[in-house]
C-alpha cells in the first residue's frame, strides 16, 4: 500500500436528514437484519433543521475503529455498527490519490481502521429518529470515502441494518420502506415516492415535549410488542397494507384530508399497539395527549381536517399543516396553550423556519402572553395554559436527502490529528 509511511488521513463529511413516519414501522421479523413486519412511509425533514453531520476518516496510523457521538466517545463493538462496516468494506472500490501518493486496493480496506465523529442538531434517543439520521449519514459518508458504487436503494438496505428507519433517510421527500420477502433482506429497502418539491406547501411543526432519553428503547419495545401484542399482527397483515395504498394515493394527489386522516389514525394505532403490549409501553405523556386534544378540537370545530399529528416512539409531537396560513394559526394555538416558562427567550423557544412565527404575528414574549383562546375553546370555561410543558418548537418542512459537505470547515475530525475537533 503506497503512502503508508506518510501516515496520511483521508476524510469525508456528510449531512443526512431525519424522517418522520406517517405510516409506522413497528415490529421485526428478523432482529439481526432488521427486517420489518410491514411497509412504512415517511416524510424526510429539512436537514437545515433536523439532521446528523458525520465525518469519517481512515488512516494506516489508526489502531482500531473509534466513534464519537456529540463529542463523547461511544463503543463501536455493537452488531449494528459492525454490520454496516462489514457490508461497506465488502463493497469498497479501489482508491488512488496520485498527488498524495495514496493507493488503496479494494481488499486493502479490510486492513484499515476508521475514526467516525457524528453530531445531531436535535435530541438523541427522544423519539425524533436520531438513529435514522445517524446511520444514514454514517453509511452515506463511508460509501463516499470507500468509493462504493452502489445506488441509493442498496445503500438504504445497508443503513437499515444499523437502524430500520435509517433506510428512509437516504432519500428526500416522501419515502416508502418496502418490507421485502427475501430471507437475506436484499429486497427490504427504501424507494422514493416523491421528491421534496412535490408537495412544497406542507409545513411541519415539531413540539419537543421532552429531550430526555426514553425509558423503553424502540428496539426492546418492538420486540415486546411482537411477542405479546395480539393487535400487532392484525395491524401488520390487514390494516397497514390498505393504508399504504391509500397514503401513496394521497401523496400522489396532494390530498391533505386523506393524508391527515391516515396519519392521525396510524399514529394512534401504533400507540394502541404499545398499550396492548405486556407490560404496556407508554411513549406519550400528558402533554402529548393535550396536543392531540388541541388538534382534534380544532379539526372538529372547522368540520375539516386542518392539521395532522403523529408521534413516534416518544412524547414529541409532529404536526403537519397543509400551508403556511394554517401553520401560522397552528403555531398561535400551540403558543397559547404551551407558552414558554419564565426563563425562556422567544429566539430559543421557536427554532427552524422563524418566518412562520412572524406570519403568526408573534415578535416577542408579550405577544404570546396576549394571545386569545382559539374559537374552538369551550365557552365560559377558562382556558388553562401549560407554561414550560414544551421544551421548544421546531418549524420545518419536507427536505432533501443526504449530501456530501466538501468544505473543510464542516469536518468534525481534524485532518492533522485524525481526532474530533471537539471532545467532551
Amino acid at each position: 500500500m503506497a503512502g503508508e509511511s506518510q501516515k496520511w488521513i483521508l476524510m469525508a463529511t456528510a449531512r443526512a436528514p431525519t424522517n418522520i413516519a406517517v405510516i409506522k414501522y413497528w415490529g421485526k421479523r428478523d432482529e439481526n437484519l432488521i427486517l420489518p413486519i410491514n411497509d412504512s412511509i415517511s416524510i424526510t425533514l429539512d436537514p437545515d433543521h433536523l439532521s446528523a453531520t458525520t465525518t469519517v476518516a481512515v488512516s494506516p496510523s489508526f489502531e482500531k475503529d473509534r466513534m464519537w457521538l456529540n463529542g463523547k466517545e461511544i463503543p463501536l463493538s455493537g452488531g449494528r455498527y459492525q454490520n454496516c462496516l462489514r457490508e461497506l468494506r465488502s463493497r469498497a472500490g479501489d482508491f488512488e490519490d496520485e498527488k498524495r501518493g495514496i493507493q488503496i486496493k479494494k481488499e486493502g480496506w479490510n486492513k484499515l481502521h476508521f475514526h467516525i465523529a457524528s453530531y445531531n442538531n436535535f435530541p438523541t434517543a427522544a423519539g425524533l429518529a436520531s438513529s435514522a439520521a445517524g446511520f444514514a449519514c454514517l453509511v452515506f459518508s463511508l460509501a463516499k470515502l470507500m468509493n462504493v458504487k452502489e445506488e441509493l436503494g442498496q445503500l438504504s438496505a445497508i443503513a437499515r441494518q444499523g437502524s430500520g428507519s435509517a433506510c428512509r433517510s437516504l432519500y428526500g421527500g416522501f419515502v416508502k420502506w418496502t418490507m421485502g420477502n427475501e430471507m437475506s433482506g436484499r429486497d427490504s429497502k427504501a424507494v422514493q415516492l416523491a421528491n421534496e418539491t412535490h408537495w412544497e406547501d406542507l409545513i411541519i411543526i415539531v413540539a419537543v415535549v421532552s429531550s430526555r432519553q426514553k425509558e423503553t428503547s424502540s428496539t426492546s419495545g418492538m420486540r415486546e410488542s411482537v411477542e405479546t401484542s395480539s393487535l400487532i399482527q392484525h395491524r401488520a397483515k390487514v390494516v397497514v397494507p390498505s393504508r399504504i395504498l391509500q397514503m401513496e394515493e394521497a401523496i400522489r394527489n396532494r390530498n391533505f384530508s386523506s393524508f391527515a386522516r391516515l396519519t392521525c389514525a396510524d399514529s394512534n394505532q401504533f400507540h394502541a399497539v404499545c398499550l396492548d403490549t405486556s407490560p404496556p409501553i407508554f411513549y406519550m405523556n400528558d402533554t402529548s395527549h393535550r396536543i392531540i386534544n388541541l388538534v382534534e378540537r380544532w379539526n372538529r370545530h372547522e368540520e375539516t381536517l386542518q392539521v395532522a399529528y403523529t408521534f413516534d416512539a416518544g412524547p414529541n409531537a409532529v404536526l403537519i399543516a397543509p400551508n403556511r396560513k394554517v401553520a401560522s394559526s397552528l403555531l398561535q394555538r400551540l403558543l397559547f396553550y404551551f407558552p414558554p416558562g419564565p426563563d425562556y427567550e422567544l429566539n430559543s423557544y421557536v427554532l427552524g423556519d422563524k418566518t412562520i412565527l412572524q406570519e403568526a404575528g408573534i415578535e416577542s414574549l408579550n405577544h404570546i402572553e396576549a394571545l386569545k383562546p382559539p374559537p374552538e375553546a369551550k365557552d365560559k370555561v377558562p382556558s388553562q395554559r401549560f407554561a414550560g410543558d414544551v421544551s421548544y418548537f421546531i418549524c420545518t418542512r419536507s427536505g432533501k436527502g443526504p449530501e456530501i459537505l466538501m468544505e473543510e470547515e464542516h469536518a468534525l475530525i481534524s485532518s492533522q490529528t485524525g481526532l474530533p475537533k471537539l471532545v467532551t
